[in-house]
Protein backbone atom coordinates (compact mmCIF):
# COMPACT_ATOMS: atom_id res chain seq x y z
CA UNK A 1 0.00 0.00 0.00
CA UNK A 2 1.26 3.46 -0.83
CA UNK A 3 1.96 5.88 1.99
CA UNK A 4 -0.59 8.64 2.54
CA UNK A 5 0.01 12.38 2.57
CA UNK A 6 -0.16 12.20 6.34
CA UNK A 7 2.37 9.34 6.50
CA UNK A 8 4.84 11.44 4.52
CA UNK A 9 4.08 14.67 6.37
CA UNK A 10 2.95 16.37 3.17
CA UNK A 11 -0.26 17.49 4.86
CA UNK A 12 1.89 19.74 7.09
CA UNK A 13 3.54 21.55 4.15
CA UNK A 14 2.44 24.97 2.99
CA UNK A 15 0.80 25.37 -0.40
CA UNK A 16 4.04 26.75 -1.83
CA UNK A 17 6.00 23.81 -0.41
CA UNK A 18 3.50 21.33 -1.87
CA UNK A 19 3.76 23.00 -5.27
CA UNK A 20 7.56 22.85 -5.10
CA UNK A 21 7.37 19.17 -4.11
CA UNK A 22 4.98 18.40 -6.96
CA UNK A 23 7.33 20.15 -9.39
CA UNK A 24 10.31 18.20 -8.04
CA UNK A 25 8.42 14.93 -8.46
CA UNK A 26 7.37 15.93 -12.00
CA UNK A 27 10.96 16.87 -12.87
CA UNK A 28 12.19 13.49 -11.62
CA UNK A 29 10.16 11.61 -14.25
CA UNK A 30 12.12 10.39 -17.26
CA UNK A 31 11.94 12.61 -20.34
CA UNK A 32 11.10 9.63 -22.53
CA UNK A 33 9.31 7.08 -20.37
CA UNK A 34 9.36 3.45 -21.31
CA UNK A 35 6.44 2.47 -23.52
CA UNK A 36 3.81 0.48 -21.66
CA UNK A 37 4.29 -3.27 -21.73
CA UNK A 38 1.86 -5.19 -23.89
CA UNK A 39 -0.14 -8.07 -22.55
CA UNK A 40 0.33 -11.39 -24.30
CA UNK A 41 -3.09 -10.98 -25.91
CA UNK A 42 -2.17 -7.50 -27.23
CA UNK A 43 1.14 -8.78 -28.61
CA UNK A 44 -0.61 -11.67 -30.36
CA UNK A 45 -3.22 -9.31 -31.84
CA UNK A 46 -0.50 -7.01 -33.19
CA UNK A 47 1.32 -9.96 -34.70
CA UNK A 48 -1.94 -11.17 -36.28
CA UNK A 49 -2.61 -7.74 -37.78
CA UNK A 50 0.95 -7.43 -39.11
CA UNK A 51 0.71 -10.88 -40.69
CA UNK A 52 -2.66 -9.98 -42.24
CA UNK A 53 -1.21 -6.77 -43.65
CA UNK A 54 1.83 -8.62 -45.02
CA UNK A 55 -0.49 -11.14 -46.71
CA UNK A 56 -2.88 -8.46 -48.04
CA UNK A 57 -0.93 -5.20 -48.46
CA UNK A 58 -3.50 -3.71 -50.85
CA UNK A 59 -6.38 -4.27 -48.43
CA UNK A 60 -6.27 -0.81 -46.86
CA UNK A 61 -8.57 2.16 -46.38
CA UNK A 62 -7.12 5.64 -46.98
CA UNK A 63 -7.01 7.92 -43.92
CA UNK A 64 -9.15 10.51 -45.67
CA UNK A 65 -11.94 7.93 -46.07
CA UNK A 66 -11.70 6.79 -42.45
CA UNK A 67 -11.75 10.40 -41.21
CA UNK A 68 -14.70 11.35 -43.43
CA UNK A 69 -16.69 8.34 -42.20
CA UNK A 70 -15.91 9.14 -38.56
CA UNK A 71 -16.93 12.78 -39.02
CA UNK A 72 -20.12 11.75 -40.81
CA UNK A 73 -21.07 9.59 -37.83
CA UNK A 74 -20.27 12.25 -35.23
CA UNK A 75 -17.19 10.43 -33.94
CA UNK A 76 -15.03 13.57 -33.92
CA UNK A 77 -15.77 14.34 -30.28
Amino acid sequence: MLPTLEDLGIDRLTVDERIALAQAIWDSLPVQPQPPRLTEAQRQELERRLADHAANPADVVPWEQVKAAALAHGLDR
